[in-house]
């Protein structure tokens, strides 16, 4: 496929991934599969695509910190514990074949959808639990997350905002927040191993970067005005997405 043909297949798409990140994770879903359809090779389709989402969630972070959703003393831990678990994660994706990965994610995706179809955890407000004991849950979240994201990556920050809802009690803004940071830190280490191993299509990767910050920018914003409304349809779409491309992927 020619060069201008896949600008124009994955900006577009990349935009749309942007939006849908910025609200509710899972922008990967939409933007990894952009870059495999214009015909990049796998491994340079993950390397790219960091480069453009990293700099969308860099934008998104920026809006939820100067709203004050990121706990700044804290998430330097978070940061840690991220690079740490991607940066074993994306040296794993090079070495290692991910069919069991895929079936284990078969299963554990019905049962996330089933959790956020049932639970009220993002629409109300949970009791909080005491700050030592939100630092250690949200710690360990962020370093096997960040290995998930350094491995595989598309819905991590879905799976981000379920998990520091569901154990760390976090409020959905602050939750969004912390998500945010913990992701532009894994999208980052991860960019790092692909481009220290000739896996990113710079050019291509800035240019639809700009247009991953400009869904970003406006996705952070309609976040602002619908909070958990928008955030939970939007969390089930994209993992019904998920859930049928790993059906694709493993039997077609």
């Amino acid at each position: 496929m020619s060069g201008l043909f896949q600008y124009l297949i994955i900006c577009p798409l990349v935009f749309l991934a942007g939006f849908i990140d910025a609200v509710a994770g899972g922008g990967g879903l939409v933007s990894l599969p952009a870059y495999m359809i214009a015909g990049l090779p796998v491994h340079f389709a993950i390397g790219t695509n960091k480069l453009s989402s990293g700099m969308g969630t860099f934008v998104a972070t920026a809006r939820y910190a100067k709203n004050g959703y990121i706990p700044w003393k804290q998430s330097v831990f978070y940061v840690v514990c991220a690079l740490l678990g991607s940066n074993l994660g994306a040296r794993l994706a090079l070495r290692l074949d991910d069919h069991l990965f895929k079936i284990i994610m078969l299963i554990i995706l019905p049962l996330t959808a089933v959790y956020i179809t049932r639970s009220r955890a993002l629409d109300t407000e949970r009791e909080p639990l005491p700050a030592m004991k939100v630092l250690g849950i949200s710690m360990v979240i962020a370093f096997v997350i960040g290995i998930y994201d350094g491995f595989y990556g598309p819905g991590t920050g879905t799976f981000l905002l379920l998990l520091l809802t569901a154990f760390a009690h976090m409020k959905l803004s602050e939750a969004n927040g912390v998500a945010k940071i913990i992701n532009l830190t894994t999208n980052i280490t991860t960019l790092v191993v692909y481009a220290s191993n000739a896996k990113v299509l710079v050019p291509l990767g800035i240019t639809a970067g700009l247009f991953s910050m400009t869904g970003n920018y406006l996705g952070s914003r309609f976040f602002e005005k619908s909070g958990a409304k928008a955030a939970k349809p939007i969390m089930l779409v994209v993992l019904t997405i998920f859930c049928i491309r790993i059906i694709g992927e493993l039997f077609f």
